[in-house]
């Protein structure tokens, strides 16, 4: 390029940037009102229990606003609450949602997965946020675990709860459960998911799981591969102990010593959790319980059904 031809351009270049930095200043000065308030956060922390263990937690919205605990299910983490944590965000809650040991962006420990220490991991948790006159809400195995946290927590911690497909009282069938599923059931799911995790995890969340299998029901490849994705961020390991852990621990007690109001959802077409073995005789062992049973949704209904579960969680919390 000749010189008067680069002088041409660069003052053509000065020109524009001199008409475009009022418009760029008046960008920067949006920018910096849109910043959240010190009141509020949006943050991914990790905490790290006294046994050592590395917990990831998601904790959003305003500190001083009421809390909202999620507790996910097996093999899954955090992520598979992303709705209902941007719903209650939206409604002015403070949202909290952590991975359980072993599973997504927690740590892997070699000991620990059973739901006594699950539930300390909770109990470690509140303590390190200092949740106070929260609501917590459980899917299948994390119904399971706000059961039994819940029922020994610190007075003023809870406020209510709310189980969704939760496995209480329990899954497993048993002299004092004979209306449970047998031990082979489950002994088939450890061999198929040692055999090929990846595979299992697919075809389950392709089929029961969100009720894909149904006639009429068209599958959604995002929803599949979201479930696969926090399945196989797991530890495998932790994952196979889990699958005793959602099936052969037994809630009854815990069931028994709540005395917090607690919403017990359930879809008559569960074809993971069946609800004639769990929530139905969850509802009978609560002494504040209501149960709502919904027809013909999934396991995984709080996704698909997402509109519908948020309103019903929303008017039972403001109740």
């Amino acid at each position: 390029m000749k010189r008067r031809e680069f002088l041409k351009v660069s003052a053509v270049g000065a020109a524009a940037a001199a008409v475009a930095s009022p418009a760029i200043a008046q960008s920067s000065r949006e920018i910096k009102r849109a910043e959240p308030s010190k009141t509020t956060r949006l943050a991914k922390s990790f905490f790290t229990t006294k046994e050592q263990a590395t917990i990831f937690y998601k904790d959003w919205g305003p500190r001083d606003a009421q809390p909202v605990c999620f507790h996910h299910g097996w093999p899954t983490s955090s992520d598979d609450w992303d709705n209902q944590m941007l719903f209650f965000l939206n409604h002015g809650f403070r949202c909290i949602a952590h991975d359980r040991r072993g599973h997504g962006r927690s740590g892997e420990t070699e000991h620990g997965n059973d739901m006594d220490t699950y539930v300390a991991d909770v109990i470690a948790l509140a303590a390190h946020l200092d949740l106070r006159n929260a609501v917590h809400i459980g899917h299948s195995a994390g119904g399971g675990e706000i059961a039994r946290y819940a029922a020994r927590a610190e007075k003023g911690r809870v406020a209510k709860a709310a189980m969704i497909g939760a496995v209480p009282p329990i899954m497993l069938r048993t002299d004092k459960n004979p209306g449970g599923l047998p031990m082979e059931v489950f002994d088939d799911f450890r061999k198929q998911f040692a055999a090929n995790r990846a595979q299992f995890l697919r075809d389950f969340a392709s089929g029961p799981v969100y009720g894909f299998n149904r006639p009429g029901v068209a599958p959604i490849p995002g929803t599949i591969d979201n479930w696969w994705r926090q399945g196989m961020m797991g530890s495998a390991k932790a994952q196979y102990e889990g699958i005793k852990v959602f099936s052969e621990t037994d809630f009854t007690e815990d069931l028994k010593a709540l005395t917090v109001p607690v919403l017990i959802m359930h879809s008559d077409d569960d074809q993971v959790v069946p609800i004639e073995d769990s929530s139905l005789l969850s509802a009978k062992l609560v002494k504040n319980a209501t149960l709502k049973v919904y027809k013909g949704y999934s396991h995984g209904m709080a996704l698909t059904h997402a509109d519908v579960i948020n309103a019903d969680l929303l008017a039972f919390i403001r109740s």
